[in-house]
């Protein structure tokens, strides 16, 4: 069974919980570390990968307890991976460390078009001096833009915004519109930008093994993935 930040970050999520958190399809016999089916079970499969480039996910409430998250996928391959879950008045005392550390280039990764005006935006990732650390805003689309407008602690940050130019993969969740990509997606873009080809080549082939391993969990998707 894999282990990851976003696994350690649900493990203490649950331990919160008041009453059973019942994902889509919790019915389903599911291996802990991926969270697939145990019958599709990939952790086996897993081969992390080194890169200059560090993620942080802040997520939302319920989010790293969806066996159909993907940011749990970024911390497979990428073992330096950070997740924190988010609080508009107490942000985790290590996430506001991790976001300040001298060593790391943290960029905010969201679309400019939400930025404020005066705000630093990015369109590509640094090519010279610290390594950047990309923060991801994990969870729903509307619950993104609550983490984005409310978080005072990354209001000072630059923004991060990618154009990503090939459709979405991720049909595991409806979008909130067209050209929308899932985080895992974001993310794999972000490396190949930032020049860590061999871990965005793997984080892609996870996330299609993941999708892939998925749907075919899905009664309706069975032998049609």
């Amino acid at each position: 069974m894999s282990d990851n930040a976003v696994l350690r970050l649900r493990t203490q999520r649950l331990a919160r919980s008041t009453r059973p958190f019942l994902a889509r399809g919790n019915r389903v016999i599911r291996c802990q570390g991926c969270l697939l089916p145990e019958v599709d079970c990939l952790c086996s499969q897993i081969v992390p990968q080194s890169a200059r480039s560090r993620f942080c996910l802040v997520m939302f409430d319920t989010e790293p307890m969806k066996p159909s998250n993907t940011g749990r996928l970024i911390a497979d391959i990428l073992p330096d991976t950070q997740a924190f879950g988010w609080s508009r008045t107490e942000p985790d005392p290590l996430l506001l460390a991790a976001v300040r550390n001298p060593d790391y280039q943290p960029l905010v990764v969201f679309p400019a078009a939400y930025a404020d005006p005066g705000r630093e935006v990015l369109t590509t990732p640094p090519a010279s001096g610290k390594p950047p650390l990309f923060i991801m805003l994990d969870g729903t689309w509307t619950e993104a833009r609550k983490m984005f407008r409310k978080s005072p602690w990354l209001d000072a940050l630059p923004v991060m915004s990618l154009d990503v130019s090939t459709p979405s993969r991720y049909t595991l969740r409806e979008a909130h519109g067209a050209g929308q990509h899932c985080t895992a997606e974001v993310a794999a873009a972000l490396l190949a930008q930032a020049g860590d080809r061999l871990a965005a080549e793997a984080l892609s082939h996870h996330f299609d093994q993941f999708r892939a391993a998925y749907l075919a969990g899905k009664p309706h998707h069975a032998g049609q993935v």
